[in-house]
């Protein structure tokens, strides 16, 4: 098979771009994916702090001031949780994508049950308390889901007032919830942990989104970059070859009336012209002295 060499050009310049089309595909489809799935963490972090802010400003200035009236009725916006879990789900109608629960191992308001796999995260948790952060991903019944948990650690006894014994516990407390309920915590202990979930289709599909822009613009890129190379190609040597060429058969059948050369430029070509330029002189030269 005969091929020409704006064809032989093509061959190689595609077989490039294609392979470094597919491993430019597999680097950014891995790094986008990464990275869209750190910013869906960050985002979550934020939520933590938003709840951890909460849950400090009720146990601060919310509780003080309800101190007296719980003796008579319960108010759960006291609650830190309560408040913490109330004002996420304000938040979260803006992220309808992401859930919060504060998954406790043995709570007050069943609500706040921790399910198997978040007692999963909460035994981590437990076992290691040094880690402030645990964050994975898991199978559900709507595919895979990213998570991020923080551990709720008991620092301030005065929670222990309500959770160390049913006897302890504000009377009003317990006539709602029970007495068998959140009690029995321990100072520094771990009791729970504030979760955040996430679906992965929704980090997924925002790189997909980008991995197809990005695609997408790159092979626009090659394809005005190859259709521009093929002018180039065309105009610089392949016409200027295959006008030489049709010169060189009209000289070698004895027409030394054709047509100069374009001697222009100073490049591999326009030295080619030039010296078939010379030989043509000489060869009509050396018939004309063989006639004479």
């Amino acid at each position: 098979m005969k091929l020409s060499i704006a064809s032989k050009f093509n061959l190689v310049f595609v077989t490039i771009f294609a392979v470094g089309f597919v491993a430019a595909g597999f680097i950014a489809d891995s790094l986008l994916k990464q990275s869209a799935r750190e910013e869906t963490l960050q985002n979550a972090r934020l939520l933590l702090e938003a709840a951890k802010s909460v849950r400090g400003y009720t146990a601060k200035q919310i509780q003080p001031l309800l101190a007296n009236q719980m003796k008579y009725e319960f108010h759960p916006q006291s609650v830190p949780s309560y408040s913490a879990v109330e004002n996420m789900n304000v938040i979260l109608k803006a992220y309808p994508d992401f859930s919060y629960k504060e998954a406790t191992l043995n709570p007050t308001n069943l609500r706040d049950k921790a399910t198997d796999w978040e007692v999963d995260i909460v035994q981590k948790l437990r076992k290691s308390p040094e880690m402030t952060e645990y964050s994975g991903e898991r199978e559900t019944a709507t595919g895979r889901s990213l998570y991020i948990a923080r551990p709720l650690q008991i620092k301030d006894g005065a929670c222990l007032s309500c959770h160390s014994t049913a006897a302890n516990a504000p009377k009003t407390m317990v006539d709602i919830y029970g007495p068998n309920n959140g009690f029995a915590w321990q100072l520094n202990e771990i009791v729970g942990a504030q979760v955040i979930s996430v679906p992965m289709a929704v980090p997924l599909q925002r790189a997909n989104a980008i991995f197809r822009t990005f695609m997408l613009s790159l092979l626009g890129v090659f394809v005005a970059v190859l259709i521009a190379l093929n002018v180039m190609v065309h105009l610089l040597v392949t016409r200027r070859i295959t006008h030489m060429a049709q010169v060189a058969d009209q000289v070698s059948m004895g027409k030394f009336e054709a047509e100069e050369f374009e001697v222009k430029g100073g490049d591999e070509l326009s030295a080619l012209a030039q010296s078939f330029t010379r030989m043509r002189t000489s060869l009509a030269s050396a018939l004309k002295m063989l006639d004479e």
